[in-house]
Order: structure tokens, then C-alpha cells, then sequence
């Protein structure tokens, strides 16, 4: 399962846009996509894709004259809606596609289905997307193309579940999930997290984006963060950290989220425990690779459930730093 995101700079603006992507590649994000809504944002794809680690997307609609280029200018996948294209133009950004060996994307949005599906369904249903998605398959395959990704979105859990579930049992191509328009980071963290977390655990899907409403590194982190939880992948840094009450003698809601922020940059997958107190602290750090648990005017540092320690509370993110360190060292 690869993370994806996508840019939300001017693609023209090649500065602006590499410094975003390298952003993103430092966050974990392993393919990025970009919008190319005119000529000259497909004429620069080439100077960006030098500039960069992480395999290129250019996301392309209605204009075989920018999906030409952008392939020219050497991108590794194509994202287009085969409807949106007149034949003869399809038919040539197919064969080029071909000879580069560039896949193709092929999207379905609920929000965007073609007219024939929607009054052949009374709407955009799970079925209207899945038939819309088969018909854009056919079409690429009757030109003897199969080198294809399909990505099927809905901004509700319930369409999107149900439409990934019925393609899957029709197809054997790898599929892209998303929850499209999830929303701001909270509640589309949320939406996504359920959703996407659904799919995973039956084994659906290749390639995940989450969609938010906010800086696309959170979209990174958060689908870095589904796949540690769902023991898909691991990396960085996980925090096991307790909701806090009365018996606490550390302030876990301050404490919790300064570990994560000055662990961050760490690759190497890292369990860490934040716990408030003795009752349930001593076991949930004794099972991750290091903790702190509040101990009366003390805390202790846990490391691997053994080398136990008393310090001084100030001196627990210093501490906790050095460990995660050395730890990483070995």
C-alpha cells in the first residue's frame, strides 16, 4: 500500500511546487499527483519531475493536446477519464502511454458521473460508479491497454465501501482508494480513517490518498497513521498515550503532543508510551519500545519493559529524546 497526495500549488510555479513535494516526500509520501489545467503547467512537469525522488502524477482533463505533453515530458502516470476525450485524441494518448510504458489512472467520482449513469440509476450510486468505471476499462482495453490503476470516490463511506467492494469482484487491476471531499482535517480524518480503515482490512486497495481540506502534509500523516494502526506498514513514530484523569501526575494532554511533534522526523518505526500514572502505565510502556509514566513527584522512563529509571519531570522530553535516539542508533 504506497501513500499518495497531491499538490495544491500552481504547477506552473515550479518553485513553489518542488518545495511542496519535498514537503511531502520528508512526510512520507511516496507518489504525488498534480493538477494540469493548461499547456504551460504541462510544459514544466519535466523540470519538476528532475527536481524530485517521488514517482509524478499529472491529473488531466478534457485536453489530449496536455496529456500528450505531459507524457513527453516524461511523467510516471496518467490520470484521465477516458469519457473526456474524444476518440481519436484517446486513441493517441493510449498508444504514447504505451510506448513510454506510463500507466493510466482511470477516475470515477460520484460528483461527476455522466448523464447516462445517473438516469439509468436514478443517481450516483455505488452501481452507477462501478458500471461507469468497467465502461472506461473496456474502452482502454479494446485498444489494448491494461496497464491500469482504477480509483472509484464518493464523499460518503457507505457509496465508496460498497463501490471498491463491487469493483473488486469484477476486477483485477490495482485500485487507488480515497475518500473524495473527505472535509476539514477533523471531520475528514474521521470519515477517512473509518472508510479507508474498512477497505484495508478486507484487503482492497493499492495505492491510498486522504482528501483534506487543509495542508496536504496532514493528508500524509494521516494515512501513515491508518497504516501503523492497521499493522499494514510500519514507520516513525506511534504514540500510545492515556485520556488522563484524577490519578495522573504528569500532564499528558501537554505532554503527549510535544513527544510526537519533537519525534516527528524520526523513520524508524518507534512505539512510545505517555502514561499518567502507576495503575495502567507500567503495562502499556512495558510493551512498546520506550515510555513515561507519571510516578508520584517522579516519572519513570520504561525502555523495552526493562532498564526502568526515576527522573525528574522537567527533564522528560530531554530524556525521552535521547533514548528514542539511541534506540534508532541501535
Amino acid at each position: 500500500m504506497a501513500v499518495q497526495s497531491m499538490t495544491n500549488t500552481p504547477t506552473r510555479d515550479i518553485e513553489a511546487t518542488v518545495e511542496q513535494i519535498s514537503q511531502l516526500e520528508q512526510a512520507g509520501c511516496e507518489i504525488i499527483r498534480v493538477a494540469v489545467p493548461d499547456l504551460e503547467s504541462s510544459q514544466v512537469l519535466g523540470r519538476v519531475k528532475e527536481k524530485i525522488n517521488i514517482p509524478l502524477v499529472a491529473d488531466i482533463h478534457f485536453s489530449g493536446k496536455i496529456a500528450m505533453e505531459s507524457l513527453k515530458q516524461g511523467v510516471d502516470k496518467l490520470r484521465i477519464n477516458p469519457g473526456n476525450f474524444p476518440q481519436k485524441e484517446l486513441e493517441g494518448i493510449i498508444k504514447l502511454a504505451q510506448e513510454k510504458g506510463v500507466p493510466i489512472r482511470v477516475g470515477v467520482n460520484a460528483g461527476s458521473l455522466e448523464q447516462e449513469m445517473l438516469d439509468k440509476y436514478g443517481g450516483a450510486t455505488a452501481e452507477a460508479m462501478v458500471e461507469s468505471a468497467l465502461k472506461s476499462v473496456k474502452t482502454m482495453e479494446k485498444y489494448g491497454f491494461e496497464n491500469l490503476v482504477i480509483a472509484l470516490k464518493a464523499s460518503d463511506i457507505h457509496r465508496t465501501i460498497k463501490a471498491y467492494e463491487l469493483l473488486s469482484e469484477q476486477v483485477d487491476y490495482p485500485l487507488h482508494l480515497g475518500i473524495t471531499e473527505a472535509g476539514t482535517k477533523f471531520s475528514g480524518t474521521i470519515k477517512s480513517s473509518i472508510g479507508m480503515g474498512y477497505l484495508l482490512l478486507q484487503g482492497i486497495g493499492d495505492t491510498m490518498r486522504i482528501s483534506l481540506s487543509t495542508d496536504p502534509v496532514e493528508e500524509v500523516r494521516v494515512a501513515w497513521e491508518i497504516l501503523k494502526t492497521l499493522e499494514l506498514r510500519e514507520k516513525g513514530v506511534q504514540i500510545i498515550s492515556c485520556p488522563t484523569c484524577a490519578r495522573a501526575s504528569i500532564n499528558v494532554t501537554e505532554l503527549a503532543p510535544q513527544v510526537e511533534e519533537m519525534l516527528q522526523d524520526i523513520k524508524k518505526p518507534l512505539k512510545v508510551a505517555v502514561m499518567g500514572c502507576v495503575v495502567n502505565g507500567p503495562g502499556e510502556a512495558g510493551e512498546v519500545d520506550l515510555g513515561v509514566v507519571g510516578a508520584g513527584k517522579k516519572a519513570m522512563i520504561m525502555r523495552k519493559g526493562k532498564d526502568n529509571r526515576f527522573i525528574e519531570k522537567e527533564n522528560i522530553l530531554e530524556e525521552l529524546k535521547k533514548e528514542a535516539e539511541d534506540i534508532c542508533r541501535e
